[in-house]
């Protein structure tokens, strides 16, 4: 089980950036967006079969946790893990970092299905790709359990925040 793995590097360019200079909220998003296709592709959920099998992947749920601001010029990057693999769907992380000094600044939590795009009804992964999507699922996902969400490398003290989200 994988820990996490990078999923978007990039840089906050100016036109980012909103009138009190810092990186506008539609941008972290969007970010969180590339970092998910990078985690679908490397869960074997690739373009190409989602093209050939008419299937799709629909975000039902996303939460976000800003932490720090970040500026034009900081170079930033996403690591990602999977939480909860359904058989229909998956919870997963993005956590984003400035990576000149490591700070975590932001992190989404999101839950995804798996659609037939011809009946728009969810379906079940096949069984290759569940097994290439369970090989990056957290082995605690404890850290993520409680609002905001502490993240790779934290510590959740026992029976704390193990409530369910729905």
């Amino acid at each position: 089980m994988a820990e996490s793995v990078l999923t978007y590097r990039g840089t906050v360019y100016p036109w980012h950036c909103d009138q009190m200079g810092h990186m506008n909220v539609m941008w972290y998003v969007g970010k969180f967006d590339e970092a998910t296709w990078n985690l679908f592709s490397a869960a074997g959920i690739t373009p190409s079969y989602l093209r050939e099998q008419r299937r799709g992947m629909v975000a039902v749920d996303q939460r976000l946790s800003y932490r720090a601001e970040l500026y034009a010029g900081d170079v930033i990057s996403v690591r990602s893990a999977i939480l909860e693999l359904g058989t229909s769907s998956m919870r997963f992380v993005h956590e984003m970092q400035r990576d000149e000094t490591g700070e975590h600044v932001a992190t989404t939590i999101l839950k995804g299905v798996h659609i037939d795009t011809v009946a728009r009804r969810s379906c079940p992964l096949p069984p290759e790709l569940r097994a290439s999507a369970q090989k990056l699922v957290v082995a605690d996902p404890a850290p993520w359990s409680t609002w905001p969400p502490q993240g790779f490398g934290a510590a959740v003290p026992r029976g704390a925040g193990r409530e369910k989200q729905g």
